[in-house]
């Protein structure tokens, strides 16, 4: 199945919408979840279509055939590691969420290049020292790198990602790391959606 980027990134609210549903719903409509959302029914429709063919007139869709659907979608039946390099604020956030395991993400620890840090986090995860890096990811075949370091690491984190045979980077620092062919990379810039928001209200 070959999905758009645009499509995957709207499948995780259609699996958050139906998860949220009480038990005794058993049968959803596209124009349902569209209004739940608010999003266009038509587009919603169409998405679906792709990942689980036509819902039944006047019935829709089962519930929690839906929802199987859209985590064979997103993958999320096949738990990828993780781990987070960087355990300042927005570090230790994302260790202590619980929600990354919802979409087929298991953090599997943290790293920080502060002795101070290390230890087991709120959520019984544990911090490692950056010296364990590469041992940690190659014996437990992470997956996915979340980069939250500032960005005069974020390079040489990046660096070590894939020496450590991780496959996915997710950066969070305020700067572009490259990164070879085949390694996926998604970059976020918060203060840069944050001064969007900003000028928007302006």
């Amino acid at each position: 199945m070959s999905l758009s980027d645009t499509v995957i990134r709207r499948l995780p609210l259609y699996l958050h919408f139906l998860r949220q549903q009480p038990e005794n719903v058993q049968n959803v409509s596209a124009t349902g979840i569209a209004a739940g959302l608010g999003l266009g029914d038509v587009q919603v429709r169409k998405d679906l279509a792709l990942i689980s063919g036509a819902g039944k007139p006047k019935i829709g869709y089962d519930r929690l055939e839906l929802i199987d659907a859209l985590e064979d979608a997103l993958g999320n039946r096949n738990k990828k590691p993780a781990v987070i390099a960087g355990a300042g604020k927005l570090g230790t956030a994302f260790l202590e969420f619980d929600g990354f395991d919802d979409f087929g993400i298991n953090i599997a620890a943290a790293f920080d290049c502060d002795a101070k840090k290390t230890g087991y986090s709120g959520s019984g995860k544990y911090i490692y020292p950056m010296a364990d890096f590469e041992d940690f990811c190659r014996t437990e075949n992470i997956v996915i790198g979340i980069v939250t370091v500032p960005a005069s690491a974020a390079q040489d984190v990046c660096d070590k990602m894939v020496a450590s045979g991780i496959k996915a980077i997710w950066n969070f620092a305020p700067v572009r790391p490259t990164v070879p062919d085949g390694v996926l990379l998604q970059n976020e810039n918060l203060a840069s959606s944050l001064a969007l928001l900003s000028s928007r209200l302006a």
